[in-house]
């Protein structure tokens, strides 16, 4: 799963600083392959990316990581700083060497 995040100006680092403290919480549940902050162009976005075996670990995880009290806490600090986000769940081609 890859999840672009865009900012209101002036919002990344005061988002970035709570995801690093809710990480460990989230990283208990699933596995992160990355996370990506803009540097040029597109400004104030931040991209992550996550590996699941299949749709149903997916949702599996997010559910259990809605149950966590930090979890929770860090959107209710979090969505004010979001403009936009996306989200797409992509499969590896065949030849990749993501498997």
């Amino acid at each position: 799963e890859l999840r672009w995040y865009r900012f209101h100006v002036g919002r990344v680092g005061e988002w970035l600083e709570g995801f690093k403290a809710v990480l460990p919480v989230r990283e208990k549940l699933m596995h992160r392959v990355g996370l990506w902050q803009t540097e040029i162009a597109q400004l104030n976005e931040v991209v992550h990316m996550w590996a699941f075996h299949d749709l149903n670990e997916r949702a599996a995880a997010r559910a259990a990581l809605a149950q966590e009290p930090a979890w929770q806490a860090f959107l209710g600090k979090a969505s004010p700083c979001l403009a936009h986000m996306q989200a797409v769940v992509l499969n590896p081609a065949p030849f990749s060497p993501m498997r």
